[in-house]
C-alpha cells in the first residue's frame, strides 16, 4: 500500500480485527457499525491483495500475511499515540484510567499505598485491579488492557520493560497472647512444634518456600490451614493458635498480632514493576510509574521484628 493513500482508519480497524476475531466485537471497540468494519476490511483486502481474514465457526482467523503484520501494525499505532500526546500533562486535571495487574500481596503491599497517594495528587485517575499471569498478561498488555503488572522476576514475561521495587522478607506472626510468644524468640523446635497456616495461591497446597528451607535442615512443620490470601491467613492466625509467615510489609498494621524473626533462614522475594513497550514513552504512564515507585518508598519495611 503506497503511504500517500494510508488511511490510519484501516489500520485501527486492522489492529482491532486482530486483537478481537470478531467483526462484531471489533465495531463495538472502534464504535462504528458491522457494515462499516466489513467495508474497511474490503478496502484493506483490496489494498493488500491479501484476505487477511478468513471465516471460522468461532469468528475469523488471520491469514499468514496478517499474523505478519499484525505486530508492525500495533506498534506503529503506539508510536502514533504517543506522538499524539501532550508531552506534559497536569496531574491534578488529569483524567484517565491507569489498570495494574496485583496479587492479594501486592494489593496490599504496594497498590493500597499507591492509591492513597494518587487521591492527593490525582483525584481524576481511576485504578483497576486485576488479576493476569503467563501468557494472559502479556496478551493483556499487547491488546492495551493493562497497563502495569507487579509481580516477581521468575513470573515476568520476556521483552517486558520492568524496575525493581523493593526486596521482601518474611516474618513469624502469632496471635498476640499466644504462649509460645511469650517466650520471645520461636527455637526451631518450638516452631515446628506449633500448627502452621500456609498461602496457597492456586489453593490447596500445604508445601511453601518454609518447607524446602526446613527440609535442607532435615526438620518439617505441620501445616494445617491452606488459604488463597494473606488476609484471609493474617485473620486466621489473630483468632486461633496457628503460626505463620508472612511478607513484612503486609504488617504495617499488626494489632493483635505478635511479631518475631523465623528460626530459620527463609528466602524472601523481589518485587518487580513490568510494563509493555507500547506505554515505555507515554508520559501521563511515565508519571504513574514514579509515583507507584515512590509509594513503596513511603511504605518502609517494619526495620525487623524484636
Amino acid at each position: 500500500m503506497l503511504l500517500r493513500t494510508l488511511d490510519l482508519n484501516l489500520l485501527k480497524a486492522f489492529d482491532a480485527l486482530m486483537d478481537e476475531r470478531n467483526v462484531t466485537r471489533a465495531a463495538e471497540r472502534l464504535a462504528v457499525t458491522q457494515p462499516a468494519v466489513s467495508a474497511t476490511l474490503n478496502r484493506l483486502r483490496d489494498a493488500l491483495g491479501d484476505p487477511l481474514f478468513v471465516r471460522t465457526q468461532r469468528g475469523i482467523a488471520p491469514t499468514a500475511r496478517a499474523l505478519a503484520l499484525g505486530p508492525p501494525v500495533k506498534r506503529i499505532l503506539a508510536e502514533i499515540e504517543a506522538v499524539l500526546q501532550p508531552a506534559e500533562f497536569d496531574p491534578a486535571s488529569a483524567e484517565f484510567t491507569v489498570s495494574v495487574s496485583a496479587t492479594d500481596y501486592a494489593l496490599r503491599a504496594v497498590v493500597i499505598p499507591f492509591v492513597a497517594a494518587l487521591r492527593t495528587s490525582a483525584p481524576g485517575v481511576r485504578v483497576a485491579v486485576v488479576q493476569a499471569h503467563g501468557p494472559e498478561l502479556l496478551e493483556r498488555m499487547e491488546r492495551g488492557e493493562l497497563d502495569l503488572a507487579l509481580i516477581t522476576p521468575q513470573m515476568s514475561p520476556p521483552d517486558l520493560h520492568s524496575r525493581r521495587l523493593f526486596e521482601e522478607r518474611y516474618v513469624c506472626v502469632l496471635r498476640a497472647g499466644h504462649a509460645a510468644a511469650a517466650q520471645g524468640a520461636l527455637t526451631l523446635d518450638a516452631f515446628c512444634a506449633l500448627d502452621h497456616g500456609i498461602v496457597s495461591l492456586q489453593g490447596g497446597g500445604f508445601v511453601g518456600p518454609t518447607d524446602e528451607a526446613l527440609g535442607r535442615l532435615g526438620r518439617q512443620r505441620r501445616v494445617m490451614v491452606s488459604v488463597p490470601s494473606f488476609g484471609m491467613l493474617l485473620d486466621m492466625v489473630r483468632s486461633t493458635d496457628l503460626v505463620a509467615l508472612v511478607p513484612e510489609r503486609l504488617l504495617q498494621d499488626s494489632q493483635g498480632l505478635s511479631l518475631c524473626r523465623p528460626p530459620l533462614e527463609v528466602p524472601g522475594f523481589t518485587k518487580l514493576l513490568v510494563w509493555h513497550a507500547r506505554t515505555h514513552a507515554d508520559p501521563r504512564q511515565q508519571w504513574v510509574r514514579e509515583q507507584l515507585v515512590q509509594a513503596c518508598a513511603r511504605a518502609p519495611a517494619l526495620g525487623g521484628p524484636g
